[in-house]
This record gives structure tokens, sequence and C-alpha cells, in this order.
């Protein structure tokens, strides 16, 4: 079996773990945009494919798959989800299992504001979340909310052109960067951008961190939930974290499977104070909290052969080990596989 993880950047341990889940019985191929990538270095394989939004994208991806007889395909970016997503038929066609959910589970995960009223549906809480100052000002004014107030892009990720408002006198300020920063931002191609609502007013979360892997299988059962309290964060993504068995969050997490549906794995954060569930952000994909839930025994590359095979996954690979504790660290790969990325 061959995989090709896509939009692959700086996630070498996940090319690491397919190739251990292969067992050599099979090749892992990266695409990124630019070779730039310890993704690129690690794999059996990479290329450097034309930007995201070019029309020739998919057609490029597809030629791949088919020169390279690959039968799974793994994306690692949400910006390229929505566009997998619309075209999982044109894989199915050439025999490749693209693990993306469907199209309004994407956008469910990419919008904020659509993330917001999910949480409501489902009877959890979620921040204070509005595109208007007007409103935002109105709630402070109330006394319903207080500062500090996070502005972001509404489909953003990363902690990308975020900003953190104290006073009323910032919000208009900070609001008006971040519409700057986005336009100057890779943010401002995503297909369901709107001009005039791009950008979100957020009340802050109160309680501890935590991230969960929310596991479906291929056809959208819920298979698993695995709770990591977060320890440290960079750049809006997960650095340190310990794995902890929280009922509450655990059936969390079965809620969100079975009501979304989803495919694979999908990175869930939300807040904790011992009462309240507040639900702040999901991402549809195998996220930068996951290898905490790898280190504690999980094993979803392996699950994804499985399911890629119609097999049923073995319960070792869904499970952890509790008070599993870990953070990530540098290491710098030597540049010496160059005559592998075309």
């Amino acid at each position: 079996m061959n995989i090709l993880l896509t939009c692959a950047g700086r996630r070498n341990y996940l090319v690491n773990y397919f190739k251990e889940a292969l067992g050599g019985k099979g090749k892992v191929y990266t695409v990124n945009s630019t070779a730039e990538a310890t993704s690129m270095l690690v794999a059996d394989g990479a290329f450097v494919a034309p930007p995201l939004y070019e029309d020739g994208y998919i057609n490029y991806l597809i030629k791949i798959c088919r020169q390279y007889q690959v039968d799974l395909l793994v994306s690692l970016f949400d910006m390229e989800l929505p566009i997998l997503a619309n075209n999982k038929r044109r894989f199915d066609n050439i025999g490749v299992v693209v693990a993306v959910s469907d199209p309004e589970v994407i956008d469910i995960c990419n919008d904020k504001t659509q993330t917001s009223c999910f949480a409501k549906r489902l009877g959890l809480e979620a921040p204070f979340i509005t595109t208007s100052i007007d409103k935002a000002i109105q709630k402070i004014t109330e006394g319903s909310i207080n500062f500090p107030l996070f502005i972001k892009p509404r489909w953003g990720m990363g902690s990308i052109a975020m900003q953190r408002a104290e006073t009323l006198d910032e919000l208009p300020v900070l609001f008006a960067k971040v519409q700057r920063d986005l336009k100057e931002s890779y943010l401002v191609h995503y297909p369901q951008l709107d001009p005039n609502a791009s950008v979100i007013i957020q009340s802050q979360a109160n309680g501890q961190e935590y991230g969960l892997d929310i596991i479906n299988d291929f056809e959208g059962n819920y298979v698993a939930t695995f709770v990591k309290r977060k320890l440290a964060m960079r750049s809006g993504e997960t650095d340190g974290a310990v794995t902890e068995n929280v009922p509450a969050l655990e059936d969390l997490g079965a809620k969100i499977g079975k009501e979304l549906g989803h495919i694979g794995n999908l990175d869930a954060d939300v807040f904790w104070d011992g009462n309240n569930r507040i639900l702040l952000e999901m991402n549809a994909r195998l996220g930068g909290g996951y290898p905490f839930s790898h280190m504690a025994g999980a094993n979803l590359p392996k699950a994804y052969l499985d399911w890629t095979n119609g097999k049923v996954a073995d319960n070792k690979d869904l499970s952890i080990t509790i008070g599993a504790k870990g953070f990530k660290g540098l290491k710098i790969i030597k540049n010496n596989k160059m005559n592998r990325i075309f």
C-alpha cells in the first residue's frame, strides 16, 4: 500500500508514523508547496505541487496518485480540506481513498461561527462570537462579556493574525489590523471567505484547556476519544500535553463524533472547569496534538491502513495509556535527500 500526505509541511513525525505502520510494505510520499519542509526530507518520495488554489492542483495530485499507485491520501492542512472534499469522487474513480470528511463537515469545522452554532445545537457551551464591533461593544456595555477579547480571522488557524484586545479603545484598532493582516495572508484564498464578515471577535473561554482526538472510522462511525490536558502551546498548536481520563470530555467527544459523522481524526479544543464544557475549535484532520496520543499508545496511521483495506481496526491502536506526558522539541534534519524531491 502506498500513501500520499498532502500539504505535509513540517509534520515529519507523521511521515515516520505512517512508514512504521506500513512496516516496509509500501511507500509514504509527500506533497508540499515548497521543498523547504522537513516532511519532504524523510518521505520515500516528495513532490513540490503547484499553488493550492490553482486550477491544476487536483489534476497534479491525481497524476501523482496514478504514477505512484497511491491507495490512501491524507491531508494535513485545513485550507486544503474543502478542495479535496469537493473532489473526492475524482479520486474514488481511480481507486484512491481520500481520508477527508464531507464538505458540510469541513464548513462546520473551518468556520468559527458555524462551530459556535454547532456547539449550541448540541447543548454545549461556546464562547460569545460576532463579526460586528458594535455588537461586541453592546455586550461589553451590558456586562454580559468581559475583556480580554480575541480578534481573529473567521476561517483562521494556527493563531494566524490573531490579536488580543484589553480595552474598548483597542477593539476597533486591532479589528482593522486583523482585517489588513488577513488580506496579506494565505487565508485570503479560502473559497468560502466572506469579505464583509471575515473577522470575528470572540470572548475568552475559562477553565483548563484540553485537546481531544475524536476518532471515527472511514464510514463516519464513532470509535473513540483521546483526552489530553494541554501543558504548553506554541503558535496555536499543542506543544506539551498529558493524557487523562475525563469521562465528561470522552462523552463530549462521542457526542460530537456521532453528530458530525466525520472521517478519521477530528482535533477539538475544549475548556473544562469541572462543570462546563466549552467547545472552542475543531479541525477535521490529524492535528498538532495527535503526537501525544501516539506517544501514549494510539496508532491512527495503522487504523487508517486497516480502514482503507476495509478491515476493522485493532482496539489496541484505538486506545491510550493514561498519564503519558510529553513535550515537542526541535531536531535538525540534514538536507541530503534533495534527489528524491520532484
